[in-house]
């Protein structure tokens, strides 16, 4: 499917299944990302899956939520060894619900499952990246238990 939601704010949660990605999921996404974020991005988007469902089983994952038949959100991340002198931990890159229906718990379902995947993976830690101006992303991930980390982003205009 691809498009707007036909799901509404107001319907429950309780129906929600949280799956592996499929290949006919791709164009969802890239629907639900382009709704969250204006800009569509169809190749970024099956680069990654790709990527993701080749090798690595357990420890990557791109996952989506499905509501009655339709894909209404995903989240993807890996773990992670040792960069930047950390320890082993899981990385969320990407986590998007249609923003129709986002007050759902849907988010927190995916993250979740992508929590459980890490553990089982061996890992202890979870972290991500947001931009410091994003308030709703980061109201978000502190609601799911995130700090701010012992790291520090930067960066530089390459131009």
């Amino acid at each position: 499917m691809s498009g707007a939601s036909s799901i509404t704010a107001a319907e429950p949660c309780r129906d929600v299944q949280i799956r592996p990605a499929a290949a006919t999921d791709v164009a969802r996404v890239v629907a639900i990302d382009e709704a969250a974020t204006g800009e569509a991005k169809p190749r970024y988007w099956q680069s990654l899956f790709e990527s993701f469902s080749q090798s690595r089983t357990g420890c990557r994952a791109f996952l989506v939520a499905e509501l009655k038949g339709e894909v209404v959100g995903f989240i993807c991340g890996e773990v992670r060894d040792f960069e930047f002198g950390a320890e082993s931990c899981g990385w969320v890159f990407a986590l998007t619900v249609d923003p129709a229906i986002r007050v759902n718990s849907i988010g927190t379902q995916l993250f979740e499952e992508i929590c459980l995947i890490f553990t089982q993976a061996g890992v202890r830690k979870v972290r991500t990246m947001i931009e410091h101006d994003n308030q709703l992303v980061m109201a978000f991930f502190r609601s799911q238990g995130l700090m701010v980390g012992r790291f520090i982003g930067m960066e530089k205009n390459l131009d």
